[in-house]
């Protein structure tokens, strides 16, 4: 079983940026592999009109402020963006950050922000077909030059983007999912990583659908990586035994949602719990 690795969720709703920068920082420090925002453009709770700052351009701000921690979008909507433009975006903020970037993805789900924004929101099965084909795109435009490809959705032409990612071949890509029909598979066939929401029983009967589209397509299994989200918001027995039985279901990334007890809970999380999941083998 790998080692339990440890993200920290900063999702950027109703803060500033010098807070969004704070909280990265102190991930940073604390021995965090990873820092998360969302991709949305107005706040998930509280008032609808406080700050949320925008994903992509927040990662590169980010990237240009830390030196360690690695940093992504967890997850970026697909509808938002052409995967041509995502590519560049993302290629641009490995290079800032020095090949610190994970490219995380979805199917989108937002309706209401969509329609708020004058946004188009297909119909699910679209959105899935979009999402895998902007996964082939990306990785296609980041390690090719004349690159074509003929989608039912998107298509390139002889495409060259310059320079290419840091990373090689290209930033780990994640996928945000959790249908069994329609995403899942997507994320046998496509994915680096694969994050989850739910609980041990239901992720790891999840994820035997994610191992056999990834036999099927020919993958190895054991390469996707699985994560899922971390409450702190419960007794710290409750938490190490959460840890416990995600890392017994093949989870070896946990995101630690920043929790809404304030700083000191994280700070406690810190100094109590995570050197001990940091000591297992």
């Amino acid at each position: 079983m790998p080692p339990i690795r440890l993200g920290l969720d900063v999702s950027q709703h109703q803060l500033t940026w010098e807070e969004l920068l704070e909280r990265v920082r102190f991930g940073e420090q604390a021995g965090f592999e990873g820092a998360w925002v969302f991709d949305h453009f107005t706040p998930l709770y509280g008032d609808r009109k406080g700050p949320c700052l925008e994903g992509w351009t927040l990662l590169a701000g980010l990237a240009a402020a830390t030196s360690r921690i690695r940093l992504g979008a967890l997850v970026t909507g697909v509808t938002y963006r052409h995967p041509s433009v995502l590519a560049a975006e993302a290629i641009t903020v490995d290079h800032v950050s020095g090949g610190r970037l994970e490219i995380g993805m979805g199917a989108a789900w937002h309706q209401a922000e969509h329609a708020e924004l004058g946004i188009p929101f297909p119909p699910v099965r679209e959105r899935a077909e979009r999402l895998e084909e902007a996964v082939q795109v990306m990785r296609t435009l980041m390690t090719r030059d004349g690159a074509s490809f003929k989608g039912r959705h998107y298509h390139l032409d002889r495409a060259t983007y310059r320079p290419r990612p840091v990373q090689k071949p290209h930033p780990p890509i994640w996928i945000g999912a959790s249908g069994e029909q329609l995403m899942l598979p997507i994320v046998g066939r496509q994915a680096d990583a694969w994050h989850a929401f739910g609980s041990a029983d239901s992720l790891e009967r999840k994820s035997r659908v994610v191992d056999e589209a990834a036999r099927q397509a020919g993958r190895d299994p054991a390469s996707i990586v699985r994560s899922t989200s971390l409450s702190l918001s419960q007794p710290w027995d409750r938490v190490r035994r959460q840890v416990d039985a995600l890392e017994r279901a093949g989870f070896s990334y946990l995101v630690v949602s920043w929790p809404s007890e304030g700083r000191g809970r994280l700070e406690e999380f810190v100094e109590k719990v995570k050197p001990e999941i940091a000591a297992r083998v």
